[in-house]
């Protein structure tokens, strides 16, 4: 005979990088596992420092990082652990993205600009990242940035779920924030039976987050908007697209969104806002100095479990998709 049978079993780990450990702790649980202890530290200088105290070797390794601020210390710190896993012969590695960082820069919109989601993708890559999942990519496009398996989950259904569930929907409808997030809002308006519409807005090209809104395409007088966005960062863009609906005549705004970036002067405009409910997901942190009582926050980690599972089983994560679509 030659060679050596061996009749292991398949080994799943789970790990959390240091930016959003509670939503780690909560998807582990879902899963029925424990994080693997991990040591990590900044130098003085900066730097950072990462060691896994379990052995890695021939596990399926499913390593959690939402890049949330400060976003590049936390980007890195990610690819670090990835690099860690590689060299620690881990079999496979998927890193778990809630939120993916720099999603926003996805194309060139002018001459001499990057495309940052591709440098992100490229760093997981030459990291050791086998497989990226992730939730709500700014664009579908991002997917193809990766040379392998990406599983791209949605938070649609839960969001949905939830508006439908306290909202008349005889009165509701859908409305998006930009023409961008149409095939999105439709994908509501499937699920609910609502009616869509559109805020038309232009955004200035050498002004961050600058949005000037100028039409509502719809019929939103006397009704219940739901503005549905991928992300809210300093939430001037759903501010005001909630204004011009008031000022069309909606009867009440609620704003559901994955990501609640909520940076900047976003306090501020959500406490000052006459939307009634601002829905996230917990892909992200919830902000230290922003306690609104308008503020709800529903958790991924039961859908983000099921898909580790999916994978780790060599199941289908594709059923998943077909259940939120």
């Amino acid at each position: 005979m030659t060679g050596i049978k061996t009749t292991g079993e398949k080994k799943m780990m789970l790990f959390s990088g240091r930016a959003h450990p509670e939503l780690a702790e909560e998807v582990a649980h879902h899963l029925g596992v424990s994080l693997v202890p991990t040591k990590a530290f900044d130098f003085a200088n900066g730097e950072i420092y990462v060691r896994f105290q379990e052995s890695a070797r021939g596990a399926d390794c499913f390593l959690m990082q939402s890049h949330t601020a400060p976003i590049n210390k936390w980007i890195m710190e990610q690819l670090i652990m990835v690099d860690a896993l590689k060299r620690a012969s881990a079999r496979s590695i998927t890193v778990i993205v809630p939120f993916y960082g720099y999603a926003r820069q996805d194309k060139k919109h002018r001459g001499r600009e990057p495309i940052s989601a591709r440098l992100i993708a490229d760093l997981l890559q030459t990291a050791g990242a086998d497989r990226i999942l992730t939730i709500d990519l700014h664009t579908d496009q991002i997917q193809g940035f990766f040379d392998g398996p990406v599983d791209h989950l949605f938070a649609l259904p839960l969001l949905a779920d939830y508006v439908g569930a306290k909202v008349d929907r005889d009165k509701l409808t859908v409305v998006s924030p930009d023409a961008g997030r149409v095939r999105v809002a439709d994908r509501w308006c499937d699920r609910l039976g609502a009616p869509l519409a559109i805020v038309h807005k232009r955004r200035d090209k050498d002004v961050a987050n600058q949005v000037t809104v100028h039409e509502v395409v719809g019929d939103v007088k006397g009704r219940v908007c739901v503005l549905v966005d991928d992300m809210i960062d300093t939430g001037g863009t759903i501010c005001a697209a909630a204004d011009a609906l008031f000022a069309n005549g909606a009867e009440d705004v609620i704003v559901t969104a994955t990501h609640g970036v909520l940076s900047g002067p976003a306090a501020d405009r959500l406490k000052n806002s006459k939307v009634s409910e601002f829905v996230f997901t917990n892909t992200l942190p919830d902000p230290g100095d922003l306690e609104l009582d308008k503020i709800t926050v529903l958790s991924m980690a039961p859908t983000i479990a099921r898909a580790v599972r999916e994978v780790f089983e060599d199941g289908s994560v594709t059923s998943l998709f077909d259940e939120q679509a």
